[in-house]
């Protein structure tokens, strides 16, 4: 079970999946077209989810890591360090 399940556990219910996307867009564009839940962050996906119901998980769920992974070869490169710094301000990093 992930951090999303937790909360339904005490209730007994289950979650079931019926496929993996590419990103909250994607999942979000999927909801919307089908019978489908999505769960995605509130924080990133406000005007995606506009004419969709949105609700808070059930309970509290675990806290997990987000990280930002690439080659050595590409510390000092200005593009690349420009792109990590715009993902720092955007998602919150310090």
């Amino acid at each position: 079970d992930g951090a999303v399940d937790q909360p339904f556990l005490p209730a007994e219910l289950k979650r079931r999946g019926a496929t993996i996307v590419g990103g909250f867009s994607a999942a979000l564009s999927l909801a919307r077209l089908s019978d489908l839940v999505a769960t995605v962050p509130e924080r990133h996906t406000a005007n995606l989810r506009t004419g969709l119901h949105s609700f808070d998980l059930p309970g509290p769920t675990r806290d997990f890591a987000v990280s930002m992974l690439w080659h050595p070869r590409m510390d000092r490169d200005p593009a690349h360090r420009w792109l990590r710094g715009c993902l720092r301000e955007v998602c919150g990093l310090r």
